[in-house]
């Protein structure tokens, strides 16, 4: 019982971005900034994560919201699930993420639960999340990569000494519309495009994403590059609702008059670290007939390279259906 109860720490609630920067800086890596909290909480309750202060960004309003762009439309990190699932513009120009959002969770907590959280929240393996020293914890060793390990929810591809998997449905999303993340800093702004704001393991095996301790993601840009393209979204989990993918795929698709492929995007989730484009495969059907036979094409060359494990073989066959579906549109 006393595992479920929260340490102690300070909480403060800023009401705009430089009080926000003002406490990040005083407080360092000893400050932790909540979105929706979801998984902060079960990191607290653990008490395996153990901040001196919690910096709460639900306060700052211009964190939120959706708004109309001269390219595309920016969304507020703070939005919550909810408001992006009931945005009448986004279900017209972007339906995708619209039917990600609405396969997050269960409802209670897509109304709490934010854009930016969802994306920004930590790798579900339950050897790092219980607090073994894996290598993601700062040991030498993956604890799900051994003969004997539970693994049937990890990678497939580009393990690097971690084999967890992103279990955000909204990044699978987000990569297949060519999205930006607008990242502040006490210092200024940078503009990261979805692929490079995930880490890979072999890059930094510490975190999942660029941010860093003084670093707040502020909005998501969807440009109108792929406004009236096919979108198709689909996520195979064990339960309907409230779990996590085992395998997920998002794409955009534009066909010309003679049914040829102009251009696609496709990505899958919770089949590596970061969400996986198939570039690859985007290359091998671009500029072909949008037919059965590249339907089948694609679907084989969708996991050229796979590495199962023990327990997840059957990641194999699930990427093919699934990109065979998104190429069916």
């Amino acid at each position: 019982m006393a595992n479920d109860m929260m340490p102690h720490f300070e909480l403060f609630q800023p009401a705009d971005l430089d009080t926000a920067f003002a406490l990040l800086d005083r407080w360092g890596d000893r400050g932790w900034k909540l979105a929706g909290g979801h998984d902060s909480l079960d990191w607290f309750k653990d008490r395996t994560r153990q901040p001196e202060a919690v910096i709460d960004l639900e306060g700052i309003a211009e964190l939120k919201g959706i708004r109309e762009t001269s390219d595309g439309i920016e969304i507020g990190a703070l939005t919550t699930l909810t408001e992006i699932e009931r945005s009448a513009m986004l279900g017209e120009r972007f339906g995708l993420l619209v039917d990600a959002t609405r396969r997050v969770a269960s409802p209670q907590i897509r109304n709490t639960g934010t854009l930016g959280g969802n994306l920004c929240q930590d790798t579900r393996c339950w050897y790092y999340r219980y607090g073994l020293d894996c290598y993601r914890a700062g040991g030498n060793v993956c604890y799900a990569d051994t003969p004997v390990a539970m693994n049937r929810e990890h990678c497939i591809f580009e393990a690097s000494r971690c084999v967890a998997v992103s279990p955000s449905d909204t990044a699978t999303a987000l990569a297949a519309l060519d999205a930006s993340m607008v990242i502040r800093h006490a210092s200024g702004e940078r503009v990261v495009g979805i692929e490079d704001f995930f880490v890979p393991p072999a890059v930094d095996i510490t975190r999942m994403t660029v941010l860093g301790p003084g670093d707040i993601l502020t909005a998501i840009r969807i440009p109108g590059t792929w406004v009236g393209a096919r979108f198709y979204f689909e996520k195979v989990a064990d339960r309907n609702a409230w779990d996590f993918a085992l395998v997920s795929v998002a794409s955009a698709l534009r066909v010309d008059g003679a049914g040829t492929i102009e251009d696609v995007r496709i990505a899958c989730g919770a089949v590596q670290c970061t969400p996986r484009r198939l570039t690859d495969v985007e290359d091998l059907v671009r500029g072909r007939a949008h037919n059965e036979e590249t339907a089948d094409l694609a679907a084989a060359a969708s996991t050229d390279g796979a590495r199962p494990l023990n327990y997840n073989h059957y990641k194999i066959p699930l990427v093919q259906n699934l990109v065979k579906r998104a190429l069916r549109v």
